[in-house]
């Protein structure tokens, strides 16, 4: 290996393998060679000290010392910003373990046994509420009977006649012997004669008529809100015995996830019953 001068001022180095080959290196390329081939490494006796430390190596150092740096100062500032007053719940359901904040565990006050005894307190519950409002919901279907639902009437009446010119000239307002403006209803449909006999029992005056309209229109309302609550209170009860019978140690897998109107559907392993 030897090193010259050129007369253009650049150095050149040489290097001589075993085989007799020359090879030549300016100086740019000198310094690449070294870099990569000859830089030192740690000498005998330090080796105790470790590995020599190379430039990337402070890099890396550096680098780490001075975002470890910066994360001090911004919690610096955030302390020196910060409240003194201010209390916080978690400052005294924490505690310090080597140096970092750690929950205080939470004492079991329910046994398996106590939480499976308040689920079945709380489907007892949700039935006896369910029941209760099926109940009601009897009763009012049995006061107002239905009879004025915006449905398409499920029921029809037929009439037969012997000819086409009776069916031309069938008049229903005469052959159910009653007035033309009571044709329509399905209900508390009078007859002529029942008419005249007999005095109107009720409101006859358009402002009651209207206003009974509006109450049982009301109690229409009521009933449909009743029906959904007690739906919701049949999905409520069946999602709590869901939950009730997950707490049993058995293989299970889930086959439908949990929705707004049904709980989540599990396939047990079925197990024999001595």
């Amino acid at each position: 290996m030897r090193g010259f001068l050129k007369s253009d001022g650049r150095f050149s180095f040489c290097i001589i393998s075993q085989q007799g080959r020359r090879r030549r290196f300016s100086f740019p390329y000198l310094i690449l060679f070294i870099n990569l081939t000859f830089l030192p490494s740690q000498l005998g006796f330090r080796k105790q000290l470790g590995l020599l430390e190379k430039k990337k190596d402070y890099k890396l150092r550096a680098d780490d010392y001075h975002r470890k740096q910066k994360t001090l100062m911004a919690l610096r500032k955030k302390a020196m910003d910060k409240n003194p007053d201010e209390f916080h719940f978690k400052m005294i359901h924490n505690h310090l373990k080597d140096g970092v904040h750690m929950l205080k565990p939470k004492e079991e006050t329910m046994t398996e046994e106590q939480k499976k005894v308040m689920r079945t307190q709380d489907i007892r519950y949700v039935e006896m509420k369910r029941v209760s409002e099926m109940k009601k919901i009897e009763r009012m279907k049995s006061e107002l009977h239905l009879l004025d639902v915006d449905e398409e009437k499920k029921n029809k009446q037929f009439f037969y006649v012997d000819s086409k010119k009776e069916v031309e000239d069938f008049d229903l307002a005469v052959h159910l012997n009653t007035v033309p403006e009571l044709v329509g209803r399905a209900y508390n449909r009078p007859t002529i004669e029942t008419l005249e006999k007999k005095s109107i029992v009720g409101a006859v005056q358009p402002q009651s008529i209207k206003k009974l309209a509006k109450q049982r229109e009301l109690q229409y309302l009521r009933l449909s809100q009743r029906i959904d609550r007690e739906n919701k209170m049949f999905v409520i009860s069946q999602k709590i015995q869901t939950r009730k019978d997950l707490q049993d140690k058995v293989k299970k897998v889930k086959v439908c996830e949990e929705t707004g109107s049904a709980p989540a559907v599990y396939r047990f392993e079925a197990k024999r019953k001595r």
